[in-house]
């Protein structure tokens, strides 16, 4: 069987850095790289977190991040409701599918507004278990990221969605570091979680290039997820493991050629590689020979081009009666 088409998910985040006009066209972008889909987010500072400035809610664990107040960050990184219509509404017209991750009910609620096809919940929100719930209540396909889960995390989740009767899970190999090491990026597990569970699996992706993508899609990923930015002069939380719109569509072109190549497992040869059989090796004669002579490894020998008998002769003919003249190159068959 041929390998189904892996499904590449351009995801925006925060890379509008607060301009609709740049949301819209890296919508626009997005589509020219060949992606299949949109994906967006779909909190505010306030649903995702508290506007507290105490040490909890302080970034410190070496991100690119430090220092800053989570409601900080998410103010500055959050995509308005407002402008989702016209995204979905854009994305639509040309042929990607939009979707969003929810970080709380009322996010789902919005969404469920827009007919929103897939529900993606980020590898932070794997333990919220009442959104998770939620979310698969809506018996849309569920993408579940695996960045911060231990076993039983996803344990707790898969089963939530299959006690709200919602089967349809993929779960996504991710590192939540920002960017991440490529030596972290243990793709492994891409292959383990699918057998392990049953379910779909893929990668979402936070390292820079397009290695690991490429490994994964030969690793029998089903879904790459993969920040994209318009421009990285634009700037933003996100820029530091986004792709441009090159780099974008190499990747996509990449994973297109890798996924190409996996092909099936079949001993049978193509019509091409059957052609390509002239070119191996044959039993010829190398010398002439007079009828009588015996055939000696001088005067027959397994050489390309593959005409004539197979090789595997070779020994058997040797020291035989030649029952006729033969001449140099002639086949022995």
């Amino acid at each position: 069987m041929k390998k189904d088409k892996v499904f590449i998910i351009a995801e925006l985040s925060a890379n509008h850095n607060g301009s609709k006009e740049v949301a819209l066209e890296t919508v626009r972008a997005a589509k020219r790289t060949g992606a299949d889909a949109i994906k967006l987010q779909t909190y505010t500072a306030d649903t995702i977190t508290l506007n507290v400035k105490n040490d909890d809610f302080k970034i410190s664990q070496g991100t690119l991040w430090d220092g800053k107040y989570l409601h900080d960050l998410y103010q500055e990184a959050y995509t308005p409701w407002k402008w989702h219509q016209e995204i979905f509404d854009l994305a639509n017209e040309l042929g990607l599918v939009c979707f969003s991750s929810p970080f709380d009910k009322t996010a789902v609620d919005f969404l469920e507004e827009l007919g929103n096809p897939i529900y993606k919940i980020a590898s932070f929100e794997i333990t919220d278990i009442p959104l998770i719930k939620y979310a698969a209540s809506k018996g849309k396909p569920m993408i579940i990221s695996t960045g911060v889960a231990e076993l039983e995390d996803i344990e707790l989740a898969l089963n939530t969605c299959y006690n709200e009767g919602n089967m349809d899970v993929t779960l996504l190999k991710c590192t939540s570091s920002y960017p991440a090491p490529v030596e972290e990026a243990n793709i492994l597990m891409i292959k383990e979680m699918a057998e392990r569970f049953g379910v779909k699996t893929g990668l979402s992706d936070h390292t820079l290039g397009l290695t690991v993508p490429i490994v994964a899609t030969c690793f029998g990923a089903k879904v790459i997820e993969k920040h994209i930015i318009l421009n990285k002069e634009i700037g933003g939380p996100d820029v530091a493991f986004s792709l441009d719109e090159t780099e974008f569509t190499q990747m996509v072109q990449s994973v297109r050629e890798a996924e190409k190549s996996i092909g099936e497992i079949s001993y049978q040869l193509t019509d091409k590689q059957i052609a390509g059989k002239a070119f191996s090796r044959s039993l010829y004669i190398a010398e002439d020979i007079k009828k009588g002579e015996l055939f000696t490894d001088k005067n027959i020998k397994s050489v390309r081009p593959g005409f004539g008998k197979h090789p595997k002769y070779y020994s058997k003919i040797l020291g035989k009666e030649a029952k006729k003249n033969f001449k140099k190159g002639e086949r022995v068959e």
